[in-house]
């Protein structure tokens, strides 16, 4: 007898059931609906981002173009000219000297504006050749050992190639600005049919969550924006007083 429900109750069972079953989907549709336009939402970023990268890339390829291809030798023809000048005096030699050598050393910032615009053996010959000329020119500008590591058949996909190059170069600079280093070792391999970028430092660290909300982390920012360009994972280990490394999974 204890188990008798009436008719009534059982009418109430059945409303409860069906609103819950009711509620149930309604639940299920909004999540449903709220997922996918965030996918979407998340998709048109990457996209947005993506286009941002492109133009910038193509305006630096621009300009790289100008400089050495106009201005390049422009500047070469006029100092040509100035050391064609015969002087009349002692004054006038020294003078001709110095504009001869400022040219030069104008010619010489060109040329490394150019490269840092877009470096010629990236297109030429490749991610690991452009990051190798990248590394010894700064080994030789900085007082910092470089290690660059990687697997000699690397398939990267050329669109990639870029935006790798990029990153590497952003957390390069950062540890010679920043860091107070004096080894940083780079390691590109694959492994999954993942592309692994690690490098690491010997530096003081930083506070990572802090750098993300300040002005200065625009470089973490930029990094960022190209990471998901790649649709790649980032992952920054670092703390104060011991160093910095990074690891980054890209698929090819």
């Amino acid at each position: 007898m204890g188990n008798y429900m009436d008719p009534h109750q059982r009418e109430i069972l059945k409303i409860i059931f069906g609103t819950a079953v009711v509620l149930g989907f309604v639940i299920f549709y909004f999540v449903h609906v709220f997922l996918k336009q965030n996918k979407k939402i998340s998709t048109w970023q990457q996209s947005r981002i993506k286009a941002e990268i492109d133009t910038l890339e193509n305006e630096r390829k621009r300009i790289a173009g100008d400089l050495h291809d106009e201005l390049g030798p422009m500047l070469s023809a006029i100092k040509l000219q100035v050391n064609h000048l015969e002087p009349t005096d002692e004054t006038e030699k020294l003078i001709l000297e110095k504009s001869s050598g400022q040219i030069d050393e104008i010619i010489q910032r060109f040329r490394e504006i150019s490269y840092n615009l877009l470096p010629n053996t990236l297109v030429r010959k490749g991610l690991t050749k452009a990051v190798d000329e990248f590394i010894g020119k700064m080994s030789e500008a900085y007082p910092i050992s470089i290690q660059f590591q990687y697997a000699q058949e690397l398939k990267v996909a050329v669109e990639k190639e870029i935006n790798i190059y990029r990153i590497i170069q952003e957390i390069t600079h950062n540890t010679i600005k920043h860091s107070r280093a004096d080894t940083l070792t780079i390691e590109l391999t694959e492994k999954d049919k993942e592309l692994i970028l690690q490098t690491k430092d010997n530096g003081i660290g930083f506070n990572y969550n802090a750098q993300q909300n300040e002005n200065n982390g625009l470089g973490l920012l930029n990094m960022q924006s190209r990471v998901s360009v790649l649709n790649a994972q980032m992952h920054v280990l670092t703390e104060p007083g011991k160093g910095t490394s990074y690891l980054i999974s890209i698929p090819i």
